[in-house]
């Protein structure tokens, strides 16, 4: 990555961040009345077992697919732990809609606009499957799509949910398995055919869209929900 290249990422980062402080003020993050996670929401999700935050970043595996990786990491304010929340290819679902236990979504990571991908490509540590990021400004195909398992009706904030991978049916975890350089001390994230402690997960930080709120502005501007 070059200088400038650098520069005008960091410059948009900045970009997204003002926009998410900004329209922090719309979304009622504190409002007990609203607890749904929401179509359109940029949300970060934390592994409960592990304590990390599922992040991408511009670096690629090294084997497997050679996408972009995915991994669990502690830091609670890196740019690159935000998605954005989306309905299917042609299937679009409705801005401020709460996400249905059981719906299929997508997950576009923000800094990237790739999304959340997996396929029967071994992941590099514990050979489960891997999980990438995959997919060009949010389009992508089947392989990013996630189907959320909770216990409610709905995807809620506070409550604890599981993400199984359609075409392969794995679920998202934690092998708990840690890098070296040049992502050294990040976990491995992968899906694993069986669901167990490791593969839990809830939301943290976000901005929670509902239906009312205005349109969040974001570096992709054309992103399908």
């Amino acid at each position: 990555m070059t200088k400038t290249t650098l520069f005008i990422y960091e410059f948009l980062v900045i970009l997204l961040i003002l926009n998410l402080v900004i329209f922090s003020t719309f979304c009622h993050c504190g409002d007990v009345h609203y607890p749904y996670v929401t179509c359109g929401s940029i949300i970060k999700i934390q592994n409960i077992s592990y304590k990390v935050r599922l992040h991408s970043h511009d670096i690629k595996y090294g084997s497997g697919s050679g996408q972009q990786s995915v991994t669990g990491i502690d830091s609670q304010e890196d740019n690159n732990s935000h998605w954005v929340v989306k309905g299917k290819i042609g299937q679009p679902c409705s801005r401020g809609q709460p996400i249905t236990c059981g719906s299929v979504i997508r997950l576009e990571h923000i800094a990237t606009g790739k999304n959340l991908h997996s396929h029967h490509f071994p992941s590099p540590l514990s050979n489960n499957l891997e999980v990438s990021a995959f997919g060009d400004d949010g389009n992508g195909d089947t392989g990013d799509y996630w189907m959320v398992a909770c216990s409610s009706d709905y995807w809620e904030r506070d409550g604890k949910i599981r993400l199984k991978h359609v075409d392969t049916d794995g679920w998202l975890t934690v092998s708990g398995h840690s890098f070296g350089r040049p992502i050294h001390g990040q976990l491995e994230v992968c899906t694993k055919p069986n669901s167990d402690s490791s593969s839990y997960w809830r939301t943290v930080e976000g901005v929670y869209i509902k239906v009312q709120d205005p349109p969040v502005k974001l570096i992709h501007q054309h992103i399908e929900l």
